[in-house]
C-alpha cells in the first residue's frame, strides 16, 4: 500500500505534517507491506496550475497513491479522491510523517466522510 501525506518539509518519516494537502510544499511517499514500512521518499507538490483541487488530486494519483493523510480537505477535493479510488484518513493530531504513518498501520485513523470536510475549502 502506498500512503501520501502533505508536509512542509522534505524530511521523511520525520517531516512536518501539512495542515492542506494542495498547499503544502512536499508529499512524503510510503510504502507499506504486511504492516511495516518498506520505503519512504518525497517529491515536491507541483501545485494546483490552474486547475483548482482536480489537479492536486491527479497529482497524488499519479504518485500511485492507495490512501492520503490529511488534517483537513475540502468536499470537492474528498470527492476527487473517492472517484479516483484513493482512502483518506484524517489525522489532526500527529506532528510528524511517523507518528501518522504509526497511527495508521495501528488501524487508528479514520477513514473521512464528506461530513468531515472543511466547509471553507469549498470552490
Amino acid at each position: 500500500m502506498r500512503v501520501v501525506i502533505p508536509t512542509n518539509t522534505p524530511d521523511g518519516l520525520l517531516a512536518k505534517r501539512g495542515a492542506h494537502f494542495g498547499k503544502a510544499p512536499f508529499y512524503v511517499i510510503v510504502d507499506i507491506e504486511e504492516g511495516e514500512i518498506k520505503d519512504v521518499d518525497f517529491t515536491p507538490n507541483p501545485g494546483h496550475s490552474g486547475g483548482a483541487c482536480g489537479n492536486a488530486v491527479m497529482n497524488i494519483k499519479n504518485l500511485g497513491a492507495d490512501a492520503l493523510i490529511v488534517s483537513g480537505i475540502g468536499p470537492n477535493p474528498l470527492m476527487g479522491f473517492k472517484q479516483v479510488g484513493i482512502k483518506v484518513y484524517y489525522d489532526g493530531n500527529s506532528p510528524t510523517v511517523e507518528e501518522s504513518i504509526n497511527k495508521f498501520i495501528k488501524g487508528e485513523l479514520q477513514e473521512m466522510s464528506p461530513e468531515m470536510s472543511c466547509s471553507h475549502h469549498k470552490f
